[in-house]
């Protein structure tokens, strides 16, 4: 039962970084974005308009934080020095950082951007208006493919969204509200998750449990992106579901289609094609599969099949620290890896082992949405499925 990474991995991480600079003109490394930083560091905090920096040299690792900060990232083993700004905008968080790049003898650095990202109303100066900026995209393309201990986290996150989904659907009634049962599921599964695993849960909870487990109904099912609805829940009624839980910043993605009694003769038709897309498209997977060719054969098997006018989306996307992770099952994505605007090379259009995907082709008619998701592992000799929640038709039936 993996509930945490082993430092181990921070370290092989720190030791990539440093190998890539090495190859490079600069002095550091630097990073803005607040999942660079927590991949690197272990030190997770909440992008604001107060920038964060970290800077990688050849030897050291130190960080500005706004003052709030330092008592969470002190003590981070990985982290040299702390350096602090009191405020935004009442303090300097670049110039602090630049003293501290000056500190360290830094005059060029490669950078995640330029400056801080302009979150919640931050602005402030270019980092290139006090030390020499280049880009680049280590972290993100680092995060593709996932190690051994990185893959156990989220198959650790599908089995307790495989919990918050089971108390979702046995709490779905006729007159329910889908937000109190949304609320309920989600609590159920996230205590009985803390209760299980006790004091070896990272600390992530803010606000919310560490297991989320929800739907949209009726008519916002239609939209891929629908909200759910102030509506209470009513017989022949679709639903489409989404389960997850934060394992040590990892997350799974578990979703079905599910109807609130008998589905009409359309529903079932719509969820066979759904399904079989879906089919089509796990059975596609494995180690050097193009990712175009994987949407490309659910495409070909909506079009076959006269509905692809009813497809809104591709067929799935990488997961890991963030929700959605490049790469992308998408027709363009070899075009995209052969395109001069990016570092992406001809093997980067292909899946890896350490892929983790998310498979879900849907189709999305007036009345309402189809579409199921699953997280699947790509693996040396194929795939391994993550997420494990009975996927047929009359499992998805709630009577």
């Amino acid at each position: 039962m993996a509930t945490q990474l082993p430092p181990s991995e921070f370290s092989a991480r720190l030791d990539a970084i440093r190998g890539r600079l090495a190859d490079t003109d600069a002095d550091a490394a630097v990073w803005f974005g607040a999942t660079s930083i927590e991949y690197l560091t272990g030190f997770h905090h909440i992008q604001t308009e107060r920038p964060v920096v970290l800077a990688v040299t050849d030897a050291r690792v130190e960080i500005t934080v706004p003052r709030l900060e330092v008592e969470r990232v002190q003590d981070n083993p990985r982290i040299d020095e702390v350096r602090h700004y009191f405020d935004y905008p009442g303090g300097d968080p670049i110039k602090t950082a630049a003293s501290m790049l000056s500190e360290l003898g830094v005059d060029s650095v490669v950078a995640d951007s330029d400056g801080a990202p302009g979150t919640m109303g931050y602005e402030g100066p270019a980092l290139s208006e006090f030390v020499e900026v280049e880009k680049q995209a280590w972290v993100t393309r680092m995060r593709w493919e996932k190690t051994d201990a990185e893959v156990d986290l989220i198959r650790e996150s599908a089995k307790w969204a495989n919990l918050g989904h089971r108390y979702l659907t046995d709490y779905t009634e006729v007159g329910a509200h889908p937000a109190t049962v949304s609320q309920r599921a989600s609590m159920e599964a996230s205590r009985a998750m803390l209760d299980t695993l006790g004091d070896r849960y990272s600390v992530r909870v803010r606000g919310s449990g560490p297991v989320h487990a929800g739907y949209i109904s009726g008519r916002e099912t239609a939209l891929p992106h629908g909200h759910t609805p102030n509506e209470r829940l009513s017989e022949g009624d679709v639903l489409i579901t989404g389960a997850s839980a934060n394992v040590d910043g990892y997350h799974s993605e578990l979703e079905r289609t599910m109807f609130v009694g008998e589905p009409t003769s359309e529903d079932v038709h719509y969820f066979e094609l759904m399904l079989e897309a879906q089919t089509i498209a796990i059975d596609a997977l494995g180690p050097g599969v193009e990712l175009a060719y994987v949407d490309e054969q659910v495409n070909d098997y909506f079009e076959e099949q006269g509905v692809l006018d009813l497809a809104q989306h591709h067929v799935g996307h990488n997961i890991g620290l963030g929700g959605h992770e490049p790469p992308y099952i998408d027709t363009g994505w070899d075009e995209h890896c052969a395109s001069e605007h990016t570092e992406m090379t001809e093997t980067d259009a292909t899946m890896a082992p350490g892929h983790v995907y998310t498979i879900e082709p849907g189709l999305y008619t007036e009345r309402a949405g189809y579409r199921h998701s699953d997280t699947v592992a790509v693996t040396e000799s194929g795939t391994e499925m993550l997420t494990f929640f009975p996927r047929d038709l009359e499992s998805n039936i709630i009577r």
